[in-house]
C-alpha cells in the first residue's frame, strides 16, 4: 500500500485500529446490501409484498452507512475496499440461502444475519473507545438503526 495523501488526525498506531474496523464494517454493510437484495428477489408467500419492502428498507439502511463508513475511513487517511472480492473474502455475516424462501425462512435467516453483525459491530465499539471516539461515534449510529431493525424483524416471528 502507498503513502496515503490524506493526513491521519490519528497517530499510526490508532489509525490502524480504527481503519480495521471500518475497513470490516464495511465489508459486513456491503454483504448485508447484498443479503438483503437477494432475500427482497427470492422471498415468496403470505405477506410477500410487506416483507418484500421491508428489505429494500434494510438495503438502503445498508447503503447508506457504507458510504459513511468509507468516507470516515477516507478522513483518516485509510483507503476502503468495499470490491467483491474483499467482500467474500472478509465478510464476517452468515450465507443467505439460494432459490426462493418462504417468507418465514426469509426473516429468521435476516434476524439471524443481523445478530451477527450487530455482534461484530458491539465488538468494534469497544475496539474504538481508545483510538477514535468519532469513529466510535458513527459505529453506535449505524448499530443503534441495525439494532432497530433487528426488533422490527424479530417482531414478526413473535
Amino acid at each position: 500500500m502507498g503513502k496515503s495523501p490524506i493526513q491521519s488526525p490519528l497517530s499510526e498506531a490508532d489509525k490502524e485500529i480504527t481503519g480495521n474496523a471500518l475497513q470490516a464494517t464495511l465489508v459486513d454493510l456491503v454483504d448485508l446490501s447484498l443479503i438483503a437484495k437477494q432475500a427482497h428477489w427470492n422471498v415468496v408467500g403470505a405477506n410477500f409484498r410487506s416483507v418484500h419492502l421491508q428489505l429494500d428498507e434494510l438495503v438502503d439502511t445498508a447503503r447508506q452507512y457504507v458510504d459513511e463508513v468509507a468516507e470516515r475511513a477516507n478522513a483518516i487517511g485509510v483507503s476502503p475496499n468495499g470490491q467483491a472480492k474483499a467482500v467474500v473474502e472478509s465478510s464476517g455475516l452468515p450465507d443467505y440461502p439460494d432459490n426462493w424462501q418462504s417468507v418465514e425462512s426469509t426473516v429468521a435467516a435476516i434476524v439471524g444475519i443481523l445478530a451477527a453483525l450487530i455482534e461484530r459491530l458491539r465488538k468494534r465499539i469497544d475496539e474504538t473507545d481508545k483510538s477514535d471516539l468519532v469513529t466510535q461515534d458513527l459505529l453506535i449510529a449505524i448499530t443503534q438503526e441495525l439494532e432497530k431493525a433487528h426488533w422490527m424483524w424479530q417482531a414478526q416471528q413473535a
